[in-house]
């Protein structure tokens, strides 16, 4: 006997397309039950114009990692992935690292923190959501920019 196929919410869709344009993100999927929704964007980016520019720049295009290098690159975030003190993002969003534009940061390198201090901030879904300190000690490495998009589980900085 078949199964009857789950209602598919246009509210949520919208909102899934939404969380897209405010945070840059090419793609989103959710499940809910037996229900999966991806929502997906394709970028194109098309050439500048020449009118755009008046001054010229030129950017070399980067040279190809050699395979030791790329090897030692993925060992280094598979190492820092296992380190104790790594603070992974709870969500998807963007993140910022001060409280408003223009002020100070909550945290810098250096900066002793205490378990529960707002590290920083992800909106997500046009909600702020403060992201604590797990633990005390000191941060010393910050692993995001400001305003960048972040993944669920992505590496946010390492408290040691």
């Amino acid at each position: 006997m078949l199964k009857p196929k789950p209602a598919i919410d246009p509210a949520l869709i919208r909102e899934l397309a939404e969380l897209l344009n405010d945070t840059d993100l090419t793609e989103v999927e959710v499940q809910q039950g037996e229900l999966r929704i991806r929502v997906a964007r394709n970028i194109q980016l098309a050439p500048f114009p020449a009118a755009m520019s008046t001054n010229a720049v030129t950017v070399a295009a980067p040279a190809p990692i050699p395979a030791v290098a790329a090897a030692a690159a993925v060992e280094a975030v598979a190492d820092l992935t296992a380190h104790p003190g790594l603070v992974k993002s709870p969500m998807v969003g963007t993140a910022y690292r001060a409280p408003e534009p223009g002020s100070k940061a909550f945290v810098d390198i250096g900066t002793q923190v205490k378990e529960g201090q707002t590290l920083l901030i992800i909106e997500a879904m046009k909600t702020m959501n403060a992201i604590p300190a797990p633990r005390a000690g000191t941060v010393t490495q910050i692993l995001v920019g400001d305003a960048q998009p972040v993944e669920y589980g992505e590496p946010l900085m390492i408290i040691e």
